[in-house]
């Protein structure tokens, strides 16, 4: 008996020596705390629908081509016909080159909000590496992502400490809410 006891008290001391810490953030949660996030998304908002304007700008003009085409086709000559058409495919290829260059998948709107984002993400993962090594957390999960955790204890969420170590202060009443 013994025997036992002495074996199933070094299991357990042994399995207790390798136990892990774990906590987890809302990165949602801490972005949407964040004035300067707002702001990157406001003004890629911004960009957004001024490349928006100018795009559907483009099309109007050769929706307005295409309109003067067909109104005139019946009079012009073939030559004539053959370079307006030219004409009319170049400006709407343009138009859809612009869109794409602008909100394609590698576009110009993709760079513009990694260049606002991107800083504001590697503060947030510094201050939560920061933080992870100050408590000893072997393991830090991102519960904003949501699709592999199944539950959080409350009390693993260290999300209010993410902010108040970036210098935010926290908003108890949505903290609590969470």
């Amino acid at each position: 008996m013994k025997k036992i006891f002495v074996i199933l008290s070094l299991l357990i001391f042994g399995v207790c020596s390798y136990a892990q810490k774990f906590a987890c953030v809302d990165t949602e949660y801490i972005l949407n705390n964040m004035p300067e996030y707002k702001q990157a998304q406001k003004e890629l908002e911004e960009v957004s629908l001024q490349w928006q304007k100018d795009i559907e700008n483009k099309l109007a003009e050769v929706d307005r081509m295409y309109r003067s085409y067909q109104a005139e086709a019946l009079l012009l000559p073939d030559d004539l016909k053959t370079k307006r058409e030219n004409e009319i495919v170049a400006a709407e290829k343009e138009a859809k080159n612009l869109q794409k260059q602008r909100f394609g998948s590698e576009g110009d709107l993709s760079k513009k909000r990694s260049e606002l984002i991107k800083p504001i993400q590697d503060k947030i993962y510094n201050a939560i590496e920061k933080i992870a090594k100050e408590k000893n957390y072997s393991m830090v999960l991102d519960k904003a992502s949501g699709a592999t955790v199944l539950f959080i204890d409350s009390k693993t969420d260290v999300s209010d400490l993410v902010l108040a170590e970036l210098g935010y202060k926290v908003n108890t009443s949505s903290a609590t809410k969470r």
